[in-house]
């Protein structure tokens, strides 16, 4: 049975032996993180690239735009954009369906800054201010745009240097749901957390840099079960498969306070995007903004 993840660091962890990868791992802020650079013809199934994954323990109730957490991730982003020119962050997903909405929750946290320019940003003391556009492109069920269209348009009108989306993905890991984040420099896929792919944001599409940002928020279901129960042969494995899947449809799983993990999930990426492209300011000067 196939193991389903959008995960490069749950990639690996399948693979007996891992070629073509370096990896770095340090503990801090109350995180591990690991650094993985893949390399092509590497036995991990991802692209080339660089691929950070920020792990943690649930948030909690009292947590605070000045959370080490914040700025922690927030050096690991602004390790993969540009120095200079104007950023768009796309919030992928539909806000309708809760595991989906990381995206668009993290976009409207985000520090809009494009339109703050000469007198108006010197009156304001936000001459340091990069420039900074958001977006909450919907999904093509929505819209009948397709995501990576709309970017397309947007950037063509707009001198962006920089695209950074964010998605909900899939783990096959229950524990890191809500409280791990993945960053790479290749782009991402929307819809991927909820099996619904279209067309990919990378550079290759886009033409600028692209950077992903995802959160894990569901397990397919076949994937969890095959952990559980582990089953020996193809046979069992085609048995489970049938067992797990409703009207030939696949289902997925999600903590019931997904709620909860979404709006802190969604607010920590935020602020660490804002501290990452606006490393002058404080997060709790970032925060009383938004």
């Amino acid at each position: 049975m196939q193991i389903r993840t959008d995960l490069a660091l749950e990639e690996s962890e399948l693979q007996t032996h891992n070629k073509g990868i370096n990896t770095i791992t340090k503990r801090t802020a109350d995180m591990k993180i690991t650094r993985m650079d893949i390399k092509e013809n590497s036995s991990v199934n991802r692209e080339k690239g660089t691929y950070i994954t920020c792990e943690f323990k649930a948030l909690t109730d009292n947590f605070t735009a000045a959370d080490a957490r914040v700025c922690e991730i927030g050096d690991q982003i602004r390790s993969l954009i540009p120095r200079e020119g104007t950023v768009l962050v796309a919030g992928i997903g539909n806000h309708n369906i809760t595991p989906d909405a990381i995206g668009p929750k993290t976009a409207s946290k985000i520090l809009a800054t494009r339109h703050i320019q000469g007198d108006i940003a010197s009156s304001l003391g936000f001459e340091g201010l990069r420039s900074v556009c958001t977006l909450s492109p919907g999904v093509l069920g929505q819209t009948g745009i397709e995501t990576g269209e709309m970017i397309e348009g947007i950037k063509s009108m707009t001198d962006i240097s920089c695209i950074i989306a964010v998605d909900a993905l899939a783990s096959r890991r229950l524990y890191r749901l809500g409280c791990t984040v993945q960053i790479s420099d290749t782009g991402i896929a929307p819809g991927s957390g909820v099996g619904n792919n279209r067309l990919a944001l990378n550079r290759e599409t886009m033409g600028v840099p692209v950077i992903g940002i995802g959160v894990p928020t569901v397990v397919d279901a076949a994937t969890l079960a095959a952990d559980l129960i582990s089953p020996d042969n193809e046979e069992e494995s085609d048995k489970l498969r049938e067992m797990v899947y409703y009207n030939s449809r696949g289902m997925v799983v999600t903590p019931r306070d997904i709620d909860l993990l979404v709006e802190r999930a969604s607010t920590l990426i935020g602020m660490a995007i804002n501290v990452a492209l606006h490393p002058d300011i404080s997060p709790e000067d970032i925060y009383a903004l938004i």
